[in-house]
């Protein structure tokens, strides 16, 4: 199979993916609401899928250095099926919370390994344009994954995570046979150094290796959106429903407006932006966008205005995030790259969970002051890119 027929059927695997991952999301405000669980559970469900990913993220990646990414794809993908199957027959808190654990320790491996396969197999001309379609598909083909999660939540709930799940064993399947070993060894891996590897923290201990002042700051960034962009998100479609009385499929119709506009973006503004200019500037302006869009959400006096506002934060996200990938990408060390990337989407995870927590309790507090913690994240967020900008002259 030729070079670019490969990566385009990977891409095609990784848009189905990334459609069957957010089936769920709209339902679950629904989920919570006809079990009569406490408001802030739609916070602390995510966020609990994302503490897991945040542990298990370096792991994954110091794994991938032993095995290839394709077939921690297939466990992956697989293990997340099993995991939508246990949230769709989860009755109280606790099993929720323990179906969201489950499904994070696999998902830190499926998004890991989306980098690391880019980063080790494409060549390097074309490393660049595939992270940024990378990072395009997960939040366009999520964002249609609402409308189709969104659609099928009005007919079954628990038919929507069947779907899910199947999806989810599919491309599992998929990834394994379109993608090719990335420079790993599928050979015995010893019992030994699978413990030893497992140690989240000790994962953590070798990010010394690569770590300086500027790069930490760019993790920084990476923190500070993924929360202001998960708060809003989290926040948005329980908003939808609790406060405005809409139906998953609203949500759903709302996600595909936004992944039009972030798929416009993405291919047009995004390239040009990370071709033709200072890309450090670019995503300061585009975390400033996202700062005064979330401050629009926030003092919007009607519906559609506050949806207007809310789509541009998503799409200013949208932009910002192969922008910022793109820039962890080059500044890593080829020979550091599957744990840097790891790292990635750790900080990623971290900044998700606290984003999930934050929105979920202060909701209950008033249902708008998530928006507010959004536009106040996205700022300080501005401000750790104008810092990245500063240490990175010093080279520091």
């Amino acid at each position: 199979m030729k070079y670019k027929t490969r990566f385009a059927l990977f891409f095609g695997a990784m848009i189905l993916f990334n459609l069957a991952a957010n089936f769920a999301h709209p339902v679950t405000p629904t989920i919570i609401q006809n079990l009569q669980l406490h408001d802030y559970m739609f916070g602390v469900a995510l966020a609990m899928m994302q503490l897991a990913n945040f542990l298990m993220s370096p792991v994954w990646g110091k794994l991938n250095s032993k095995i290839s990414s394709r077939l921690t794809l297939l466990i992956g993908c697989c293990g997340y099926g099993i995991a939508q199957l246990w949230f769709a027959l989860a009755t109280t808190e606790l099993m929720i919370i323990l179906a969201r654990l489950f499904a994070g320790v696999f998902v830190g491996g499926i998004f890991v390994s989306f980098l690391t396969y880019v980063v080790n197999m494409a060549d390097p001309k074309d490393q660049p344009k595939y992270l940024t379609w990378s990072a395009t598909i997960q939040s366009v083909a999520g964002a249609f994954g609402y409308l189709v999660g969104g659609v099928l939540g009005e007919y079954s709930i628990k038919g929507t995570f069947l779907i899910q799940s199947l999806c989810l064993l599919a491309t599992g399947a998929a990834f394994f046979f379109i993608c090719l070993p990335d420079k790993q060894s599928e050979g015995k891996i010893q019992l030994g150094q699978i413990v030893k590897d497992a140690n989240p923290f000790g994962a953590f201990k070798d990010c010394a290796k690569f770590m300086t002042f500027s790069f930490a700051m760019l993790f920084v960034v990476n923190i500070l959106i993924n929360f202001g962009n998960t708060g809003f998100d989290q926040a948005f479609n329980y908003y939808l429903k609790a406060q405005l009385n809409l139906t998953s499929s609203y949500n759903g119709i709302i996600k595909a407006a936004v992944g039009l506009v972030s798929f416009v973006a993405n291919m047009t503004l995004c390239i040009w932006l990370i071709q033709k200019t200072d890309t450090k500037k670019s995503l300061a302006l585009l975390v400033g966008i996202c700062a005064l869009a979330s401050v629009g959400t926030l003092i919007s006096p009607k519906i559609g205005i506050f949806i207007t506002f809310s789509i541009l934060v998503y799409a200013g996200y949208s932009v910002s995030l192969p922008v910022l990938q793109n820039m962890v990408a080059s500044h890593a060390d080829p020979t550091q790259k599957n744990l840097v990337m790891g790292f990635y989407n750790s900080t990623k995870s971290l900044g998700s969970i606290a984003g999930s927590l934050t929105a979920g309790f202060i909701y209950a507090i008033h249902p708008k002051l998530p928006f507010g913690c959004t536009a106040l994240i996205y700022g300080l967020g501005l401000v750790a890119a104008i810092g990245f900008m500063a240490l990175s002259r010093k080279k520091v």
